[in-house]
C-alpha cells in the first residue's frame, strides 16, 4: 500500500473517529462527513485511474453529486434548526417532536 492510499485511509478514518465524539453540534458533524466523503471521491478516482477501469469512471462523479445533494440538505437543516432552535446542538434537538 503506497503512502497516497495510507493517508487517504487515514484522512477517512480521522473524519469518522470526529463524528463519533464531536457529536454536540450539527456543523462539526457536517464537516467530518464531508472530509470523509471527499476522501472517498479521491480515493475511487485512484483506484479507478490506477487498475484501468473505464467501465467505472463515472462512480466518483456520482459520488460526488451525492456529497454535493447531502452538504446542501445538511445546511439547509442546519439553518431551520439554528432558526427554530437559536443553536445547533443536536442534544436539544426531539425528533420525536413535531
Amino acid at each position: 500500500m503506497n503512502s497516497i492510499n495510507l493517508n487517504l485511509i487515514m484522512a477517512f478514518s480521522l473524519a469518522l473517529l470526529g463524528v463519533l465524539i464531536y457529536r454536540t453540534h450539527l456543523m462539526s458533524t457536517l464537516l467530518c462527513l464531508e472530509g470523509m466523503m471527499l476522501s472517498l471521491f479521491i480515493l475511487m478516482a485512484l483506484v479507478i485511474s490506477y487498475f484501468h477501469m473505464s467501465s467505472a469512471s463515472m462512480a466518483p462523479l456520482i459520488l460526488l453529486v451525492f456529497s454535493a445533494c447531502e452538504a446542501g440538505v445538511g445546511l439547509a437543516l442546519l439553518v431551520k434548526i439554528s432558526a427554530s432552535h437559536g443553536n445547533d446542538y443536536v442534544q436539544n434537538l426531539n425528533l420525536l417532536q413535531c
